[in-house]
């Protein structure tokens, strides 16, 4: 059973197989990245948007809309804003994201952009012999017209993300 079934998001996260608009692109991509930190820390760092924005190259602002604790842990909704750089431009963009974040176990997130873009992930926070692999396994919904720019910049935005963790916990004092 796959994470999003066990979490009851199966229809919010369509595989592969789902049909999807001819309209719609679906791409998926996973990105790691090994930080020097023990996984409860790492995790709680991730789980804070408030550390993301300083992390994430692309996210400016993080404000909390929402929080419902759940019988497995919390939900919590955030409104975010991102600068995307696009050739000489930059793009504003608002959005709600929000994160399934339960006691142990992998962390959810959705985010929802205009127009019609998705980005949902199941980020695992894995134990190695020198602190935590974390591993976000993405999908990511667009208009095929968009599709490849926000897939190249979100893949590249989360990748810069990771490392920044990584090097967030390389600098932090033991």
């Amino acid at each position: 059973m796959s994470i999003w079934h066990s979490r009851g998001l199966a229809g919010r996260y369509p595989s592969r197989l789902s049909s999807v608009s001819r309209w719609i692109r679906l791409e998926e991509h996973t990105v790691a990245e090994d930080v020097p930190g023990p996984p409860y820390a790492v995790r709680a760092f991730y789980v804070d948007l408030e550390n993301i924005k300083l992390v994430h190259p692309l996210v400016v602002s993080v404000r909390t809309v929402d929080r419902s604790e759940t019988a497995d842990g919390y939900v919590q909704t955030y409104r975010v804003s991102d600068r995307i750089p696009v050739g000489p431009f930059t793009l504003r963009t608002s959005y709600v994201a929000r994160l399934w974040v339960p006691v142990t176990g992998d962390v959810l997130s959705e985010a929802r952009q205009f127009p019609r873009v998705r980005l949902c992930s199941a980020v695992a926070f894995e134990p190695i012999e020198v602190g935590t692999r974390v591993v976000e396994r993405i999908r990511i919904e667009a208009p095929r017209p968009l599709a490849p720019m926000t897939t190249r910049k979100a893949v590249e935005a989360h990748t810069e993300m990771l490392a920044g963790i990584r090097r967030h916990f390389e600098l932090a004092p033991n």
